[in-house]
């Protein structure tokens, strides 16, 4: 019988004490062996609290760890470079919490490291591993909707607390980083492609110097287009609707869908504005956060490739890179300078 991969995991960060690692105990192929944090009597605390073997005080006596064959990266945005490249560097695979880093650029050199090295590395984007999304990319492929057009998404909190890493502009704050990726990523997806030119308007937070509410608009090759709205002080909703020329597609609850009920797939071919038209697909619950460490354990012992590798990162990087170049500039920005993901 295959052993399960041995995780260790890069800091405290709530995400990674409350969501991830509760989620990752449960899976076929994970292990969560050790934690570290700068506090080592926190990272004792959630060791215990957890059920986890080992607590280090370092981040570096971590990597030190022989016994340790994974990291997952929960650390602030401007740490996910430096601490996933050392990673790679003590001979650990890497599951990098997104956005993988804060400019195309940093993402490459993590590519490079992942080459050199010779470890996997991976930005941990929980929601494509949720069958709601496989179902949903089958749909748009089999016609079901006819060809599709056009993507609009929401997805809005509101959180104004300025001692909160995601409002603190200086180290990769703001909506766009945090939540609009998410809205680049699934039009990337099911679009197939990368888009030709962006341009977005952002509403900047004067004090946190965030953005804290961000429109964006991209359009891909034969007129389709992603349209969405990202935000940090907004009433929290997330939606996704996909359009087609024959019908639409909407996700209830497309992004944080919940590990124990059910989610369900709306279809509507458009007969009627009533809905006579409408179909309902209910997808059973499931973790996605588990099934994202499973996937990458897999890969990691070999078992399957990963279906979005280092260079997805990087070209969902290049996007946001274009939308802040059209927050200074005010204009289309365009990406057909830029090389595939097939060139990487």
């Amino acid at each position: 019988m295959t052993k399960p991969v041995r995780w260790g995991v890069l800091s405290s960060a709530d995400i990674a004490v409350r969501t991830v690692i509760p989620a990752m105990k449960q899976g076929e192929m994970t292990v969560i062996d050790a934690i570290a944090s700068r506090d080592a009597s926190r990272a004792q605390a959630w060791a215990t609290q957890l059920g986890i073997a080992k607590a280090y005080g370092s981040y570096e006596a971590l990597l030190a760890d022989p016994d340790i064959d994974a990291i997952y990266n929960p650390l602030p945005n401007h740490l996910h470079v430096p601490w996933t490249i050392r990673a790679l560097e003590a001979g650990k695979h890497v599951l990098c919490e997104k956005p993988l880093a804060l400019t195309a650029s940093e993402a490459e050199q993590v590519a490079e490291a992942s080459k050199r090295t010779g470890y996997l590395v991976a930005e941990a984007f929980m929601t494509r591993h949720h069958p709601q999304w496989k179902a949903l990319h089958d749909m748009v492929d089999s016609g079901r909707i006819g060809p599709l057009r056009s993507i609009q998404t929401i997805f809005s909190y509101f959180l104004d607390d300025p001692t909160n890493l995601r409002n603190q502009a200086d180290i990769g704050g703001g909506g766009l980083y945090d939540v609009g990726c998410y809205a680049i990523n699934a039009a990337r997806y099911l679009f197939h492609a990368e888009p030709e030119r962006v341009i977005g308007l952002f509403d900047i937070d004067p004090v946190l110097r965030t953005d804290r509410m961000m429109t964006g608009l991209a359009e891909f090759a034969d007129h389709r287009h992603l349209s969405f709205t990202c935000a940090t002080q907004l009433v929290p909703c997330q939606s996704v609707q996909l359009l087609g020329t024959k019908g639409r597609i909407a996700l209830d609850i497309p992004f944080n869908a919940p590990p124990d009920a059910p989610t369900r797939i709306t279809i509507d071919d458009g007969r009627d504005l009533a809905g006579g038209g409408r179909d309902i697909i209910e997808m059973p619950a499931v973790h996605q956060f588990t099934l994202q460490g499973d996937v990458f354990s897999r890969a990691v012992l070999g078992q399957q490739p990963l279906e979005w590798p280092i260079a997805d990162a990087i070209a969902n990087m290049r996007v946001i890179d274009a939308f802040f170049r059209s927050a200074r500039t005010g204009e289309w920005e365009a990406l057909s300078s830029f090389p595939s993901t097939s060139d990487l």
